[in-house]
């Protein structure tokens, strides 16, 4: 009987020992599995608000001057013209559709690792046509007091020779030969849409790069949510070069 409970006492004190040990190990354990779930929603709260919400675009070329300016960081609404579901083909309608006037991010046909920002012009079922740097809407000039002009002399690109396709029914295609000041009338298709700077005579839009679909759409900006010279050639421009007069400024 001695000899029993002296091999009794043993085992029962290293189930003792595994029972405390887990009990301190168990906050700890919580912890990590707290902390590991948190993080966990607060990537797919992330990721959904990205995918299908919002996103944001840094300004990185004076093409839209001066409604925009290098430097400034925008906050994109994906919600409002619709956004895709990632990694399929499949897009989620918005709550309301592009119209001209709207400036707006997207994918551009001739780049598909960029995104681009630009104001939309030309709708579909729209004649579009530039006469000396006045752009015509459906045979009407249109207004555009969001315009920068610089002093550029007119170019011819090859990449316009695209236009031709577009042209009006029985317009000359042979001697067709548009310029960055002067082209068209071109007819938008059915879901194609016709992008361009705000900075004039500096932009590479759909002048040159052609009509966009409108799968292309990432979004609708709506404001700037701050904004640097980041052209600064001071230490930290992006604390001592605050343009504090464009933060929470509406894009239009």
């Amino acid at each position: 009987m001695a000899n029993s409970e002296a091999k009794a006492g043993p085992a029962g004190g290293k189930r003792g020992g595994e029972a405390g040990k887990s009990k301190k190990d168990a906050p700890l354990q919580n912890t990590v599995a707290e902390w590991t779930k948190s993080i966990a929603i607060a990537a797919l709260l992330f990721f959904f608000l990205r995918s299908f919400l919002v996103q944001t675009f840094v300004i990185t070329s004076g093409s839209m001057e001066e409604t925009l300016l290098v430097g400034d960081m925008l906050m994109v609404n994906r919600a409002s013209i619709g956004s895709h579901i990632p990694f399929t083909d499949v897009r989620i309608p918005g709550y309301s559709t592009p119209k001209r006037g709207d400036v707006l991010v997207f994918d551009p046909p001739h780049e598909e690792t960029l995104k681009l920002v630009k104001r939309l012009v030309g709708m579909p079922g729209d004649t579009l046509s530039m006469k000396n740097r006045a752009l015509y809407v459906n045979d009407e000039a249109l207004d555009e007091p969001y315009l920068k002009h610089s002093d550029v002399a007119d170019e011819m690109h090859p990449w316009m020779v695209w236009q031709t396709e577009f042209l009006l029914p029985g317009a000359d295609t042979q001697s067709y030969a548009p310029t960055r000041d002067n082209w068209g009338p071109l007819l938008i298709p059915e879901d194609r849409y016709f992008m361009m700077g705000d900075n004039r005579e500096t932009s590479l839009d759909s002048r040159y790069w052609g009509l966009l679909e409108g799968w292309r759409l990432e979004g609708r900006a709506v404001f700037t949510y701050f904004s640097y010279n980041k052209e600064s050639y001071r230490p930290f421009p992006w604390l001592r070069e605050i343009r504090f007069g464009r933060i929470g400024r509406a894009i239009r």
